[in-house]
């Protein structure tokens, strides 16, 4: 039986990651990280873990990090408590906590000092289920943040305020050829990742915006997700974060991730709604 259930597991897990277009410009960020995976049976948590190991992963209390069955997590623990008192990352068989490992693998020190955070919210709050600002915008980073790297010039800040504007048309069409030059997306949130897997023009993200100096654009993508990933870790270790910090952007609006995105794509008010009256 314990057998029969392994095998139904394993062909679950091999049906969910066959749903993924690896082809797709938004996995670019965690594309490598399923590649070093070397996935031959679909069973992830293993390979999670060796990889941990092999990338010295671990949480904001130097404990090495660690992928565990679900039913690991003790009753009436909250998940990002338990994460940052014991190392051990709670994962289900399903494509949200596959992304989730990816990103684990990829901005280690983002993961870290949202987990920090998070942790430091709960225990704030007498591990009650209140949630104040700061922890409701780290879940939110979490779950459905992308990383807008812009270049620090004068028109990489025109592009940022027209984002920030809801001015869809002159940001994403007028100035598209910015977008790789000038400016590119990572894409951070495991639930974001998840829906895009079946994607519809309106999945939004919440955006950071991240300034870049001209070095960053000259660096390989490698290069660049590790200056990310220490960047942010650091703005998040020193500044924290709220709600207020991020920008609403559909996914597919971006340049080249979709097709005919002619003027008239960005003129659909219904996916990019003008921004409202404060």
């Amino acid at each position: 039986m314990a057998s029969a259930q392994l095998s139904a597991q394993l062909s679950a897990q091999l049906s969910d990651l066959a749903l993924i277009d690896w082809s797709r410009p938004w996995y670019d960020a965690v594309r490598p990280a399923f590649d070093a995976l070397g996935l031959e049976d679909g069973e992830f948590a293993g390979a999670f873990n060796r990889q941990a190991a092999l990338l010295a992963l671990r949480n904001h209390r130097g404990l090495p990090l660690a992928f565990v069955p679900q039913e690991s997590l003790p009753e009436g623990t909250a998940y990002e408590a338990f994460i940052s008192a014991t190392g051990n990352v709670p994962t289900r068989d399903n494509l949200h906590d596959f992304f989730n490992g990816l990103v684990w693998q990829t901005f280690p020190s983002i993961k870290r000092e949202l987990n920090a955070l998070q942790a430091a919210q709960i225990e704030a709050s007498g591990g009650s289920k209140a949630r104040g600002p700061a922890r409701d915008a780290a879940t939110i980073f979490d779950e459905n943040a992308a990383l807008l790297v812009v270049r620090a010039s004068s028109e990489g800040r025109e592009l940022v305020d027209e984002l920030r504007a809801h001015c869809w048309e002159a940001a994403l069409f007028e100035k598209r050829a910015m977008f790789g030059p000038d400016a590119e997306l990572w894409l951070f949130g495991h639930a974001l990742m998840e829906k895009l897997v079946a994607p519809r023009k309106a999945i939004t993200a919440h955006v950071r915006i991240v300034f870049a100096a001209d070095e960053y654009f000259g660096l390989d993508a490698a290069a660049r997700r590790a200056w990310l990933d220490a960047t942010v870790a650091r703005t998040l270790r020193d500044e924290g974060l709220a709600t207020a910090g991020f920008t609403p952007l559909p996914v597919l609006g971006v340049p080249g991730w979709w097709p005919d995105q002619d003027r008239a794509f960005y003129l659909d008010a219904s996916v990019f709604r003008p921004k409202r009256a404060a």
